[in-house]
């Protein structure tokens, strides 16, 4: 796993916001909904275009930095 292969930033999306790689939902929001006291199921709920191993794939690689 590395961050190429979840993480994507190109300036023609979100003026270049890290996002979950084939999807248009920036990065740091996965973050901020845990740090508000939000479950991820809720994120997934809200973000269905994300999928589940992407967003604890992201958290296992924030994890180990």
């Amino acid at each position: 796993m590395t961050a190429e292969s979840l993480i994507t930033s190109d300036t023609r999306i979100l003026d270049g916001t890290p996002v979950f790689k084939g999807t248009r939902v920036p990065i740091r929001i996965l973050f901020e909904y845990l740090s508000d006291g939000l479950s991820l199921e809720y994120f997934l709920k809200t973000f269905p275009s994300v999928t589940r191993q992407q967003a604890t794939d992201t958290l296992r690689f924030q994890s180990t930095k």
